[in-house]
């Protein structure tokens, strides 16, 4: 724990492990963690494939290192239907910061979670909070409702586009333009940039904020050559300083914890009712609603008792 405190590497990457394999430990490890809570800044990721996650990710990196901030990237990835693991584990696009000691990145594979965001996720952000990074970086999927779900995971959530694809059109489609706090259109330098621009700043315009509301901007980068990243990171800090100012910080991370709350708790009854229809009680109840000896909320309400 000390060591990870300090930021070693490799005892960080331990503590992770023992959050995706669900070690018995994990709860004494959370309670060990629980007063560090609350320092790092967790920005979320999101766009449909293609438009440059992992380059924009390596962009961010480079500049937030220059900043002098820690940085931690949890890469979440579609699992392999053989062993679990992440497919994209090797992120041969972020390769550019591995021998850097202020730079953790892991990947952490979905394994098949509704919405792309593994549960454990929560629990691995909680270990990077814990371990002193001051910012971490929430890359999904990308696909589905992950775009959605990742905005329940920061305080700050980036949604990439970019031109030629059909964006403009799928950002009304999948609800992304209620969950940004930024938009950034990448790969700004192929044609028809500006108009994804134009559409989104139009979307935007439509919706109806209270007084005091943070107004998502709408930037432009290419993130292969690392034009407009500054401008990208100008504004995450800015909107972290509007969090922190206007109370919405603390609302959001309230909301964060309470889902996180809940979803242990439905893991635990989960696994604990996953051997009731092991023994001869369901059966026998089973049998006695065919019969018409008993109804079937009676029967449930029976096998839950």
């Amino acid at each position: 724990m000390d060591k990870a405190r300090e930021g070693d590497p490799r005892s960080v990457g331990r503590l992770v492990s023992l959050v995706e394999d669900e070690s018995p430990l994990l709860p004494e490890l959370m309670r060990a963690l629980a007063p560090y809570a609350g320092h790092a800044h967790v920005i979320g990721l999101t766009g449909s494939p293609g438009v440059g996650k992992s380059t924009s990710t390596n962009a961010l990196i480079g500049e937030l290192r220059r900043r002098g901030r820690r940085v931690a990237v949890l890469a979440v990835d579609p699992s392999s239907p053989f062993s679990g693991g992440a497919l994209l584990g090797d992120r041969i696009r972020m390769g550019d910061h591995v021998l850097d000691p202020g730079v953790f990145i892991r990947s952490m594979a979905a394994r098949g979670h509704l919405g792309g965001l593994a549960w454990t996720t929560p629990q691995a952000l909680r270990v990077l909070d814990g371990a002193g990074f001051d910012v971490v970086l929430v890359e999904t999927v990308g696909v589905g409702q992950s775009e959605v779900e990742v905005a329940g995971q920061a305080d700050t959530t980036i949604v990439l586009l970019a031109p030629g694809m059909g964006d403009g059109i799928q950002a009304a489609k999948a609800g992304i333009l209620e969950i940004g706090d930024l938009y950034v259109v990448n790969k700004s330098d192929r044609d028809g940039a500006d108009k994804v621009r134009r559409d989104l700043r139009s979307m935007l315009g439509l919706a109806e904020r209270r007084d005091g509301a943070w107004r998502p901007p709408v930037l432009k980068t290419t993130a292969s050559t690392g034009d407009g990243v500054v401008d990208v990171v100008d504004a995450i800090e800015e909107h972290g300083a509007w969090l922190r100012h206007s109370g919405e910080l603390q609302r959001r991370r309230v909301r964060r914890a309470r889902d996180e709350i809940e979803t242990l708790a439905l893991t635990t009854l989960r696994r604990r009712w996953g051997g009731v229809g092991e023994g001869d009680r369901l059966d026998e109840l089973a049998a006695a609603v065919v019969a018409g000896e008993v109804d079937p909320h009676t029967a449930a309400a029976e096998l839950v008792s």
